[in-house]
């Protein structure tokens, strides 16, 4: 009587196994390749595709395997938080994550620790100790030199805007502040009117853009803080059928590079995505390893314009 009871408990022993087995052989990057799970702001600008392309560039030289994920616009903050509980549940060697809102995702950043999982951020800090180490432009000097830039091309004089893509993300609130603060110190001439925000969408950000045109018949400038933003921008001026606007922006899709080369833009800020993406899968194995990490890994920034676009340093680093 008792030898079936006892084959019946090995049968469930052996299922378990397998099943156990199943499930750690499903996790990305097997037993033999760290597996490191990225979640991205977005994922369709041509920013986060150069940002991919370079993590999986690193990852391909050093024998690692990735995802790449984000939300469709960068205002959804609700699909990014799910996206960084699905990337902490498979258990990944490292995750590294570039911020919608610097506080949503703590809780789950708190799991990652738990589960020994380190935390790189990149693109924007996160409000949080967890992160080993943050991999990101240096944003606000970055954008006090959009400032410089649109200053001097006014003269010192004149009201300003600003199209922002975020308050609530480092890199949207260091932008922002970047350019407000240097206008603020060098250009007491600059008017800067109340920033106004698009969630990085560029038909949003055009309306904002068309609007705040509209209200300002002497407006002089106009300043995007990111791809979205910028492209915003550069369609409402022109929709609003205004040719004496300047306006400075940051990243380098490739609408932006045309309409700087057609005169539409004066210039922006790139950054460079493929340094953000191979020094984030690098810091992220240095980490897995137990390596002690900067705080910061500066990935550098360049002012581009029409007179400079076309210099093999700084083809280099558009998004294209």
């Amino acid at each position: 009587m008792m030898r079936p009871r006892r084959n019946a408990a090995l049968l469930v022993a052996a299922l378990l196994s397998a099943l156990s087995g199943c499930a750690a052989s499903d996790k990305p990057g097997g037993d033999d390749k760290p597996y490191v799970a990225i979640v991205s702001k977005g994922f369709q600008q041509q920013f986060w595709q150069s940002v991919k392309k370079g993590a999986q560039q690193e990852a391909d030289e050093r024998g690692a395997e990735i995802s790449f994920q984000g939300p469709a616009t960068e205002s959804d903050v609700e699909t990014q938080v799910t996206q960084v509980t699905n990337a902490v549940g498979k258990r990944p060697d490292a995750l590294g994550l570039a911020a919608l809102d610097s506080r949503a995702t703590e809780p789950m950043l708190r799991k990652a620790k738990r589960n020994n999982v380190p935390v790189i951020a990149f693109d924007s800090g996160v409000d949080s100790e967890i992160p080993r180490t943050t991999v990101a432009t240096d944003n606000r000097a970055a954008a006090a030199e959009a400032a410089r830039h649109l200053a001097e091309a006014l003269g010192g004089k004149g009201k300003v805007a600003v199209v922002a893509h975020s308050q609530t993300s480092g890199s949207g609130i260091d932008r922002r502040d970047g350019f407000a603060g240097w206008m603020s110190k060098h250009a007491p001439g600059i008017t800067l009117l109340p920033v106004q925000y698009g969630g990085g969408d560029q038909t949003k950000s055009a309306d904002i853009t068309k609007a705040i045109i509209t209200a300002n018949p002497d407006l002089k400038g106009i300043y995007g803080t990111n791809e979205g933003s910028a492209m915003g921008v550069i369609q409402g001026v022109r929709e609003s059928g205004r040719e004496n606007i300047k306006t400075v922006g940051f990243d380098s899709g490739k609408g932006q590079i045309d309409a700087i080369k057609k005169g539409e833009m004066l210039g922006a800020i790139t950054q460079d995505p493929l340094a953000i993406g191979r020094k984030l899968v690098d810091a992220a194995l240095k980490a897995k390893r137990g390596e002690k990490l900067p705080r910061t890994i500066n990935t550098g920034y360049y002012w581009y314009d029409r007179h400079n676009v076309d210099e093999p340093r700084i083809k280099s680093v558009l998004y294209r």
